[in-house]
């Protein structure tokens, strides 16, 4: 995967990548106030290979001017029929409002369909209220059944079959 947005290089995570994309989580976790939880909530970006590329999932970086800006990925679940749960959307405070997190979700989504998955799920934290309001206005429905500790919010969207 490799697309731009604007002068914005999304592309699929290298090895590399670790440290850079464990810093703009760690960083935009700490703005809301939420703690970075390297064995829990956050083992999955120490361990992309195998919580998403050996299953079926693709973790995608975004670079500004060579620097990691943001992150976006997903991987299979067992918690609808063919369903995936989005993870990992986070951008720096510096990138946010032009457009960039709606269009990384909507290319995540056409991925996520194109793959032929058919549901998609979503937890995030109500103190995240632009993640909020773009899961929302992006037609994802509120569900129930949170796992991550310190979300407290769940959705999701069914994808249409058939393209």
């Amino acid at each position: 995967m490799k697309n731009y947005y604007k002068n914005f290089l999304i592309r699929d995570w290298e090895f590399g990548d670790r440290t850079g994309a464990s810093e703009v989580i760690r960083s935009v976790l700490s703005e809301y106030g939420l703690g970075w939880e390297p064995n829990g909530a956050d083992r999955d970006v120490l361990q992309v290979e195998e919580c998403y590329l050996t299953v079926g999932g693709e973790f995608w970086v975004i670079e500004y001017q060579n620097k990691l800006v943001g992150t976006g990925a997903y991987h299979p679940v067992k918690r609808g029929e063919k369903a995936v749960e989005i993870r990992k959307m986070y951008l720096l405070p510096s990138v946010r409002g032009l457009g960039l997190g709606k269009y990384l979700l909507q290319q995540l989504e056409a991925t996520i369909a194109f793959c032929g998955f058919q549901q998609i799920w979503i937890e995030t934290a109500s103190v995240l209220t632009e993640a909020v309001k773009l899961y929302e206005s992006s037609g994802y429905q509120k569900a129930t059944g949170v796992e991550t500790a310190r979300c407290d919010r769940v959705y999701v969207k069914s994808l249409r079959s058939g393209h």
